[in-house]
């Protein structure tokens, strides 16, 4: 299976929330996916982040954001904080789960290979 890879360019969770979703699916069904969360997506990555749609998606049976993250990276699924991104939200990477990376544009696009889906989200 080729591997799955989203760049996060927003700050915006529901945009979020169906890059996980799809990232997800990829590692249940045995495959690798990873999410870059570039600029000011990073803040979505904070303990406690606001997702006004959790209620709505919760009534309908569907998980919160901050469930559908555990889950994704509960499967695999690789998440990486843009370390500018970081430092122009004055987020330490300290404060971001542990299982969270930080890294850059240059490092995540080597680790995917020329057979990879890229996606944006």
């Amino acid at each position: 299976m080729r591997g799955l890879n989203i760049i996060v360019l927003t700050d915006d969770p529901e945009r979020l929330r169906a890059a996980l979703a799809i990232a997800a699916a990829q590692a249940a069904l045995g495959g690798t996916a990873a999410m870059f969360f570039q600029a000011d997506a990073v803040a979505l990555l904070s303990p406690g982040g606001i997702a006004p749609r959790d209620a709505a998606h919760q009534a309908a049976g569907l998980p919160s954001l901050d469930q559908l993250c555990e889950e994704a990276l509960a499967l695999g699924v690789r998440l990486i904080a843009c370390q500018s991104g970081l430092a122009m939200r004055d987020i330490a990477a300290t404060t971001l789960d542990p299982r969270i990376a930080t890294g850059g544009a240059v490092s995540f696009l080597q680790g995917v290979a020329d057979d990879d889906r890229l996606l944006f989200a």
